[in-house]
């Protein structure tokens, strides 16, 4: 099967033969679960069960991320169980015992996880920079970097507050401080600093911010420390 458009949620058979020629090599459940991508089936409405739908009274898609149903389906199952999950607001909930069991033709997986686990070992793959390229790639990013990847989520003038913004992003406006003693346009900014300051002082969501670390290749160094900041935040 040639895959040209990834759906939205595609099945295993959809997901694994896209990963193969995405990759190369190829791609089953128990490799999806290793790489940590959620499983998801479609719960319709039932009205035994009003605490777990609320307001979605046409049924949602439900993750299956409990350890012991993945590793179930890792270990070669024959059908879904579940046995707790994620209600419509998006809140753990564990369902009657013994759960809730589907045909593994109900599975899928949503387009955003696949793409983002390509991506990611696109990147793992690449050649590793030298010491010195690395440092030097994790000094900072520019002021026009900055205002790409996070101008679009502010409603004041992002170049206005880089310039005035001592204090108000960390001591030195987050700065980092060793390039204030060159040019003007040496200068450069810690963008976790610099996002964590827009969100605490302006209320930019973290949401959006996260996105800008994965849609900006310049920020790819960045990434990890920014999702360790998110962790520590509780998110």
């Amino acid at each position: 099967m040639t895959i040209t458009i990834l759906p939205y949620r595609a099945t295993l058979e959809q997901s694994c033969d896209w990963l193969e020629q995405q990759t190369g090599t190829p791609w089953t459940l128990a490799r999806l679960i290793e790489h940590e991508v959620t499983p998801y089936v479609w719960l319709d409405y039932d009205a035994a069960y009003p605490e777990l739908f609320g307001d979605a009274n046409g049924g949602y898609a439900a993750p299956i991320f409990y350890a012991g149903d993945t590793a179930r389906l890792a270990a070669g199952s024959e059908d879904v169980l579940i046995t707790r999950t994620k209600d419509a607001y998006k809140i753990v909930a564990a369902l009657p015992a013994p759960g809730f069991r589907r045909e593994l033709q109900a599975l899928r997986f949503q387009k955003k996880d696949l793409e983002k686990l390509v991506k990611a070992l696109k990147r793992a793959a690449q050649p590793q920079p030298e010491p010195k390229a690395a440092a030097e790639s994790t000094a900072g990013i520019f002021k026009e970097q900055a205002i790409a990847a996070f101008g679009p989520l502010v409603k004041l003038n992002l170049d206005t507050l880089l310039a005035e913004g001592g204090g108000i992003f960390g001591d030195d406006g987050a700065r980092v401080k060793a390039s204030t003693k060159k040019a003007k346009s040496k200068i450069v900014w810690n963008p976790v600093v610099l996002a964590l300051g827009l969100h605490d002082v302006y209320r930019v969501p973290l949401r959006g911010l996260s996105r800008a670390f994965s849609a900006h290749d310049f920020l790819d160094a960045w990434r990890e420390e920014w999702e360790r900041s998110l962790r520590l935040l509780g998110h």
